[in-house]
């Protein structure tokens, strides 16, 4: 195993262990955590595990996931 597989699996680890912790979140902040761990993974794998591709795909998740679930006027 590479570390580029080792980096995979303990993001989507941690990921997994960090959504445990939304159950007294409000719906937009969990699926902002959601798409923030989709997006990571997402941008690992598309970038070749490089870091850059990782944080950039958390943040777009983040705020695909935030915008998703934003309570109308």
């Amino acid at each position: 195993m590479n570390i580029k597989q080792i980096a995979m699996r303990a993001t989507i680890v941690a990921s997994v262990l960090g959504l445990s912790a939304c159950a007294n979140m409000s719906a937009q902040d969990r699926n902002t955590a959601i798409g923030a761990g989709v997006g990571a993974v997402a941008g690992s794998a598309l970038s070749g595990g490089s870091a850059l591709g990782t944080v950039g795909g958390a943040a777009v998740g983040g705020v695909i996931g935030n915008q998703v679930s934003k309570p109308t006027r």
